[in-house]
């Protein structure tokens, strides 16, 4: 009876050890097999807020990226897709170069990558542009010209009071002329009159 005691003993122990060394390794190779790329950062921010329209967007992943599945997109507040280059792949991080857009408003970013070992990943998010304050400044200038007019106008003034002030001129001058004729007249009448007597 001990002799096929102790030959138990050790065929339990093998019969035991194939189950728990498959759990073991499924229990190592779970992470693995859940593995996901996430998007870890991007700029500008999700829900920022610029002063101005930025050059480029910049998202970094938790993997590295392939080139040949990174498509990164951007629309604007009117709806149209902002014009960009191709994005380009560096490690974890997908950059994309942008043109000129000049709109304020919100901007979404539209991204789906795939990581160099096969896990694609896709999402969006939002930031804001705001108003520019450029024409501001630019109508005070507008509003110095009015003032050039308006110191011409007194210009022509003098002209017209120096016209006017020479009619009184030459209707005095008119009345002593007719004082003088009249005085010589009477003068004349006189001196005959005498002579007469």
């Amino acid at each position: 009876m001990p002799v096929l005691h102790r030959r138990a003993v050790p065929r339990a122990a093998r019969f035991l050890a194939v189950p728990l060394c498959a759990t073991a390794f499924i229990t190592l190779a779970a992470p693995q097999a859940t593995a996901h790329t996430d998007l870890e950062s991007s700029t500008p921010a999700d829900g920022a807020t610029l002063e101005q329209m930025p050059g480029s967007l910049t998202l970094t992943f938790s993997d590295q990226m392939d080139q040949k599945y990174a498509q990164i997109g951007l629309t604007r507040p009117d709806g149209q897709p902002a014009p960009a280059d191709a994005p380009k792949v560096s490690g974890k991080q997908v950059s994309l170069a942008l043109q000129a857009s000049g709109l304020p408003g919100t901007y979404t970013v539209g991204y789906r990558v795939v990581s160099a070992d096969g896990h694609p990943v896709s999402g969006s998010y939002t930031f804001t542009v705001k108003q520019p304050v450029g024409p501001g400044p630019a109508s005070t200038p507008s509003a110095t010209p009015p003032p050039a007019p308006a110191t011409g106008s007194p210009s022509p003034a003098p002209h017209r009071e120096a016209g006017g002030s020479a009619m009184p001129a030459v209707l005095g001058f008119g009345v002593g002329l007719v004082v003088v004729i009249g005085a010589v007249i009477f003068a004349v009448r006189r001196n005959r009159a005498g002579r007469g007597e």
